[in-house]
C-alpha cells in the first residue's frame, strides 16, 4: 500500500436519520420563556443565592426561623410589586422573626422524671416554666439563671437574621427601591463579616441553652 492510499483511508460518520430541512413557510417556534416562568425563575434564583450565601449563618438561628421567613416572604412578594401594604407586611415579618430570634435565646429546658421535656424562660431567680403547677420539681441550678452570655447570644442571633434577610433581593428591593445597587454591594461582604464576628463570639461565649428551637439534651 503506497502513501497515497494511506492518506485516502479515513473514517466517516453518517447520520442515519438526518433532521428534515426547515420550511421557510413554517411559523417560528414560540419562545420557551414566558413572563410567569421568568418571574418564578428569578424568585427561585434569589432564594438559592440567599441560602448559599448564608448557609453557615443559619446555624446560629433557632430552628424554623429562617424556614418560616423563606416560606412567608414569597406570599408577600408574589407578584413582584411592592406597595405600601407590602412594605408594612415585610416590616412586620422582619420584626416578628427578629423578636423570635431574640427571645428564644432566653429559654431553656429540662428533662423531668416522667421523661417529658419542659420549657421555660431563664430569669435571675431561675427557670420559670411556661406551664405552672407542675407535679415535677423545677431544677434550681445556677445554669438556669439568666446571664450576660444570654444577651450576647440573643443580639448575635438578631444580627445573623438581619444579615440573612437583607441578603434577599426581595427585601432590599421593597424596602430600599432606589438603592438596590448600593445594597447589593454592601450585602456581598456583610453576611461574611457577621459570620466571622459571631463565630468568634460563640467561641468566647459557648452556647449551653437547650431552649425553643434548639436540640434537647
Amino acid at each position: 500500500m503506497d502513501q497515497t492510499e494511506q492518506q485516502q483511508i479515513g473514517i466517516k460518520v453518517y447520520n442515519a436519520t438526518p433532521p428534515p430541512p426547515q420550511d421557510p413557510s413554517d411559523p417560528p417556534l414560540a419562545p420557551t420563556s414566558e413572563p410567569g416562568r421568568k418571574r418564578r425563575a428569578m424568585m427561585a434564583k434569589g432564594v438559592q443565592k440567599t441560602l448559599s450565601k448564608t448557609s453557615m449563618l443559619g446555624n446560629f438561628l433557632p430552628t424554623g426561623t429562617l424556614l418560616t421567613f423563606e416560606m412567608v416572604l414569597p406570599s408577600i412578594y408574589k407578584n413582584g410589586q411592592c406597595t405600601h401594604v407590602h412594605t408594612m407586611m415585610t416590616h412586620l415579618l422582619l420584626t416578628l422573626c427578629a423578636l423570635s430570634c431574640f427571645f428564644f435565646h432566653f429559654t431553656d429546658s429540662f428533662h423531668g422524671p416522667d421523661g417529658n421535656v419542659y420549657y421555660g424562660f431563664v430569669t435571675p431567680k431561675g427557670l420559670s416554666v411556661f406551664k405552672p403547677g407542675l407535679s415535677v420539681a423545677v431544677p434550681k441550678e445556677d445554669k438556669f439563671k439568666v446571664g450576660f452570655q444570654d444577651l450576647v447570644h440573643a443580639i448575635m442571633s438578631v444580627m445573623v437574621f438581619v444579615a440573612i434577610a437583607f441578603s434577599d433581593h426581595r427585601v432590599t428591593s421593597c424596602l430600599f427601591p432606589k438603592h438596590e445597587r448600593e445594597m447589593d454591594q454592601v450585602m456581598e461582604s456583610f453576611p461574611l463579616m457577621v459570620g466571622i464576628i459571631c463565630s468568634g463570639l460563640f467561641l468566647v461565649f459557648p452556647a449551653s441553652r437547650r431552649g425553643i428551637g434548639c436540640m434537647s439534651a
